[in-house]
């Protein structure tokens, strides 16, 4: 066991201290962002508003962002990561405060639009530092690290956020959300400050090319789209599924989807070290770690047994182990070649897109169709997307440029 420890361990040798750093900081941003998975039942139960107007808020805090997201990219280029982070997360902070004196449907809707336009530029100018601040051959590790903060934090926060609720109100979520966001700003310009640290990786390109002109990279960013529409149904349709289908409660609910959680801390760092050092490339890669994501909406409908709700829950958890840091990572080379905050901000703008499509297109499949034909098309948009990924494939060998 100690021996296994050790070996564990090892896996996160060699990633800079202030990837670290960076993981920290996002670790703290998302614990404090608990109001999110509330917000619905907050707009419900508190404020009274009904299901449409519910509806069209969340449009807005997906159209939010959308938008910061790619102002974030274009900031990040012009000013440099560091001041948007710094600038993002304490506005964040303050806004977070500000949103819970919002009562109106209307001031909601521009609320939360700002909000979420302010927080996610902090997104494309987090990776653009991450990869300043991690050598070539870490950045896929470095990737993994800062997911494994996400996750973390995703975790801690509903767990405190429910504690806060029950003793202070809502009310009180939002004040520590906003006093979160403005302690990590504060560490950030402690630790993080171009003047104090180094960077490792830092590229200048005298004709960068635009990322809108690189068309490998638009059938790389409509292949992640799709697998972002078709990997949030484990947070919509399928928790549905469990419920209606195979009777589960809310607490085994709670702990099937728990494991997704748990197998990403434990493995997902030894599994990228190990293939890492395999010979495919990172595209092939993301076309493994998608195909295994629809294999577990199959998996799904070839059986009524309960347990087939694991098997497909692994089966996914895999995929995004392998799909998301190493699509990532194909990002961030692809980014040396113009511009990091555009191209950044545009991988990250497709799983933005896919919160705007992914939840509701699955709702209304699920409703209109039920939920066997709805997991079947979701293997045949998975399908589209594996094509995607290959023509990729082929495209970039013939320019030489697979990686």
């Amino acid at each position: 066991m100690k021996t296994l420890f050790k070996n564990y361990l090892s896996t996160f040798n060699g990633l800079s201290r202030e990837v670290w750093w960076l993981a920290l900081i996002t670790f703290i941003n998302r614990s404090g962002t608990m109001v999110i998975p509330f917000l619905s039942l907050y707009l419900k139960d508190d404020l009274q508003f009904s299901f449409d107007q519910i509806a069209w808020i969340m449009s807005a805090f997906g159209l939010g962002s959308v938008i910061g997201t790619w102002i974030g990219g274009k900031l990040t280029d012009s000013i440099g990561y560091y001041k948007v982070m710094v600038r993002s997360l304490l506005s964040t902070g303050f806004l977070f405060i500000a949103l819970q004196y919002l009562n109106t449907f209307t001031s909601i809707c521009i609320g939360i639009f700002l909000v979420m336009v302010v927080a996610d530029t902090f997104r494309p100018a987090m990776f653009v530092a991450m990869s300043v601040y991690s050598k070539p051959e870490n950045k896929t590790r470095s990737v993994t690290l800062i997911r494994l903060a996400i996750n973390l934090g995703f975790s801690a926060g509903p767990a405190i956020g429910g504690f806060i609720i029950t003793a202070m109100g809502y009310g009180g979520l939002f004040w520590v959300d906003g006093i979160t966001c403005i302690l990590a700003t504060l560490l950030l310009i402690k630790v993080l400050n171009p003047r104090k640290t180094k960077a490792i990786d830092e590229i200048t390109i005298e004709n960068p090319v635009s990322v809108y002109k690189d068309k490998p990279f638009w059938i790389f960013f409509a292949a992640m789209t799709i697998f972002g529409i078709i990997f949030l149904q484990y947070f919509s349709t399928i928790p549905l599924y469990y419920k209606d289908i195979h009777s589960l409660t809310e607490f085994e609910i709670g702990v099937l989807l728990g494991l997704n959680g748990f197998f990403i801390f434990l493995l997902e760092m030894p599994l990228i070290k190990w293939l890492e050092n395999t010979k495919y490339s990172k595209i092939g890669l993301t076309l493994i770690g998608l195909f295994l994501t629809i294999l577990s909406f199959y998996a799904l409908n070839i059986s009524s047994w309960t347990g087939i709700l694991i098997v497909g829950m692994l089966f996914m958890t895999i995929g995004e182990m392998i799909a998301f840091p190493f699509s990532n990572a194909f990002a961030m080379d692809r980014a040396k070649k113009g511009k990091q905050g555009e191209y950044l901000s545009m991988y990250v703008m497709s799983f933005s897109i896919a919160h705007i499509f992914g939840h509701n297109a699955g709702l209304r499949l699920v409703d209109s169709f039920g939920y066997t034909n709805t997991w079947y098309i979701m293997i045949a948009l998975g399908a589209l997307g594996i094509l995607l990924l290959y023509y990729l494939k082929r495209v970039l060998i013939s320019k030489n440029e697979l990686a």
